[in-house]
């Protein structure tokens, strides 16, 4: 199968996530505004308060929705993303299959997404010298150059946990935490040939990016624009939190600026909710498919296991749990 093929017969996984993620944005905006305008009633101040508890609680909501229903939706999608690119082939009925793949594994999709969060200190941790590229230009030009550069990485870092996610999949009869282990070693030997699609991986980030969180912005903006006395009030009570004499940032201010950078947020939320449902997945697939080729050519061993223990004291941390 091709990667195209891959992607698209995996389509309805990223469709239902979007519907998902589209769901859970939305509680988290109409908690945030319900709390606002009920709170109105007593008084701007706990307006504003009003507008920070009802955003807690979208977000606890939002959180719950993530481990319950979206790592669910995102491990089946892998499984079979992970099947296409090994086996070469899916069933007609991808979606449900993906499902049964993880079925009964709760507490084991749990762990998988748990065990990222390591993998990424390693891969950090491996790669943490690309960032002295930064400080040794030194000077705002250093922090900008470090800033881009540990941007670029944690980009890379996230399809590489999602890769190592495929693998422990993949390597169902096996221990999670070795499986994931195993993964780290793969990247950490064949870095440079799962980073030949670095160019599309940022190539079509930036032109989604331009595109997809213009157009929300633009949106944003124009509807933003009919409540001027919204972001007045808002505007006003946030101004009230700073202590007397100290400087405030003219985008909180300024209630015009206060409204663009409202509505850039909303285009950043939405453009990163887009890419990530539906135009990631393609770029991963192919990601995918160089990280299980060279892990299935060469299968990590024990030496190799040994390398990584000597750079990465995360590493041997999670080896500690097989």
């Amino acid at each position: 199968m091709t990667n195209f093929q891959v992607y698209r017969k995996t389509l309805s996984f990223s469709l239902v996530q979007f519907l998902v993620d589209m769901l859970a944005f939305f509680i988290v905006a109409g908690a945030a505004t319900a709390g606002f305008f009920m709170f109105q009633k007593q008084g701007d101040t706990n307006a504003v308060i009003g507008l920070a508890v009802g955003l807690l609680i979208g977000i606890v909501l939002a959180v719950l929705i993530s481990i319950f229903i979206t790592n669910r939706i995102k491990a089946a999608q892998i499984a079979m993303m992970t099947k296409g690119v090994v086996d070469g082939e899916l069933p007609d009925h991808t979606y449900k299959a993906g499902f049964q793949e993880i079925k009964g594994r709760f507490g084991k999709i749990t762990a998988f997404f748990a065990i990222t969060w390591a993998i990424k200190g390693i891969f950090r941790q491996i790669g943490r010298g690309v960032n002295k590229l930064g400080t040794a230009v030194g000077g705002q030009v250093g922090d900008t150059v470090t800033s881009v550069i540990d941007s670029a990485v944690q980009t890379l870092i996230a399809y590489l946990c999602d890769c190592c996610l495929g693998w422990i999949l993949y390597r169902k009869d096996e221990n999670s935490f070795k499986a994931g282990c195993e993964g780290c070693v793969i990247f950490f030997e064949h870095g440079k040939t799962l980073i030949r699609n670095i160019g599309r991986i940022f190539g079509m980030g930036f032109l989604s990016f331009a595109i997809i969180g213009g157009a929300f912005f633009g949106v944003s903006y124009l509807i933003f624009s009919n409540f001027p006395a919204m972001f007045a009030t808002l505007s006003q009570e946030i101004m009230k939190f700073f202590e007397a004499g100290e400087e405030i940032p003219e985008v909180i201010s300024n209630p015009m600026y206060l409204t663009i950078f409202v509505s850039a947020i909303i285009g950043i939320v939405m453009w990163s909710t887009i890419h990530s449902v539906l135009i990631r997945p393609f770029i991963f697939v192919g990601v995918l498919r160089n990280f299980m080729k060279a892990g299935k050519e060469h299968m990590p061993t024990e030496a190799d296991f040994n390398k990584v223990d000597s750079i990465s004291p995360k590493f041997r941390r999670l080896r500690s749990k097989i």
